[in-house]
């Protein structure tokens, strides 16, 4: 049976669930005060973050060529919070988490709230 496929988007981080596991070499992130943090904004300061309990991974390209990736386990549902954004409900489950990135005629760079 096929799984249904839950996506999500808040500003500039999309984040879908899978069924794969992290990858071995991704690296674990560490809580930032008592919150993960799955993207900071640039001009302002808000962040895109879930309660320290969320475990968040990162790895730089893996192959895909699009940078800096992430993963997200949650052992039980948690709330996706923003300053500017209506939070979101996440239930438990693994995630990857991607945020927007835009082209300029100099680079492609991520889109930052």
């Amino acid at each position: 049976m096929k799984q249904t496929v839950w996506q999500v988007r808040q500003g500039d981080v999309f984040i879908e669930r899978i069924d794969d596991p992290v990858p071995a070499g991704a690296k674990p992130v560490a809580a930032d005060k008592g919150r993960t943090v799955l993207a900071y904004g640039e001009v302002t300061g808000h962040a895109h973050a879930l309660p320290s309990s969320a475990k968040l991974y990162r790895m730089e390209d893996h192959g895909s060529g699009v940078g800096v990736v992430s993963w997200l386990e949650l052992d039980r549902p948690a709330t996706l919070k923003h300053e500017e954004h209506r939070p979101i409900k996440l239930p438990q489950g693994r995630y990857i988490v991607r945020t927007h990135r835009e082209y300029s005629p100099g680079e492609i760079r991520s889109v930052a709230d």
